[in-house]
């Protein structure tokens, strides 16, 4: 039986390689990795669906895979549930929507999702708006006010020769390679983080005061290791970033536009917009989206998140405590 080692370069050949991807997760599966297993045993029966019909050697394989993903899922709700009701959010004390949504998340209900597809987590009974009009969010003003000041702050910055960006998809060697359009790895879409992981990065952040400055007051998304996210997004010229939905739909993301020549756009939906330095574009990044620069310069943007208004406190509350207890799973 071959080892992990021999698995892993296999799985580097052939990353679509089922029975390889389903050894990988009994590998992990016993060494009490749950989450990574969980990870390729999916993987193995995506690979599975899309390479119909399978010849029959497979099927222990497969039966193996979906018996350890429904084994590592049955760990993972417990773990949640636990981790929830010791946070203050037992089952019979939790906001509707919430359990709701976390029915969803674990698949114990199904919802028809119209505009917004959150890749993970869809919390129901929000508004389907693509955008949110600057105007409408009394915190705009503050922001756009201190435009010219984080821009000179990144432009010092860079100028100082301090570490700059690096890409914003980073292949991650402990979970199934996946890609992007070829943007997994690749500095034409990269980022340079003020806050990262729901942390400040160190000697990053202390160089960008009015940046900061400018975003202490708002109501940031909060999300344990997650959120919230605090960056400079970097479009190489003649770069695209492919139609793509975000996570969660109970947050707003923020472009604040820096530098953005002519040539550059991005849509949500079926509404094409175009940056404007200085002039915050909001939107929900679970509705479809895509950027693109088909000019021959940068394009530079500074993004954040915020909870969506209508998600009440409690709600909110609720929400981190989830992906806390999601983050803890295996750690």
């Amino acid at each position: 039986m071959a080892d992990e080692a021999e698995i892993d370069a296999l799985l580097e050949r052939e990353p679509r390689n089922i029975e390889a991807l389903v050894r990988k997760g009994d590998l992990r599966a016993s060494a009490g990795d749950d989450r990574a297993a969980m990870a390729f045993y999916k993987a193995a029966l995506s690979a599975a669906a899309a390479a119909q019909p399978l010849p029959q050697s497979l099927r222990p394989a497969i039966e193996r895979a979906q018996a350890g993903a429904a084994r590592a899922n049955a760990l993972f709700q417990e773990h949640l549930e636990r981790a929830l009701a010791e946070r203050g959010f037992p089952e019979n004390r939790r906001p509707p929507r919430f359990q709701e949504s976390l029915d969803l998340m674990l698949g114990r209900r199904t919802a028809t999702l119209q505009l917004q597809q959150p890749g993970s987590y869809y919390f129901p009974g929000l508004p389907q708006r693509r955008y949110y009009e600057r105007t409408d969010l009394l915190w705009s003003a503050g922001v756009e006010a201190a435009a010219a000041a984080i821009r000179d702050e990144l432009l010092a910055f860079r100028s100082a020769g301090s570490a700059g960006f690096s890409p914003y998809l980073i292949s991650d060697p402990s979970r199934p390679r996946s890609e992007f359009h070829g943007l997994v790895d690749n500095p034409e879409w990269s980022t340079l983080y003020l806050w990262q992981n729901g942390s400040a990065v160190e000697g990053v952040t202390s160089q960008f005061p009015a940046t900061m400055a400018a975003l202490e007051a708002l109501e940031l998304t909060r999300l344990g290791a997650r959120a919230p996210s605090i960056l400079f997004s970097r479009l190489a010229p003649g770069a695209r970033i492919p139609p793509h939905h975000g996570v969660m739909n109970a947050r707003l993301i923020c472009h604040l536009p820096l530098i953005v020549p002519p040539g550059c756009g991005f849509r949500v939906g079926g509404e094409t917009r175009e940056w404007r330095e200085d002039e915050l574009l909001v939107f929900d990044d679970t509705v479809e989206h895509e950027a693109w620069n088909d000019s021959p310069s940068e394009r530079i943007i500074l993004i954040f998140d915020v909870w969506r208004p209508e998600v009440g406190s409690e709600e909110r509350r609720a929400i981190s405590a989830l992906f806390e207890a999601v983050d803890s799973y295996g750690a």
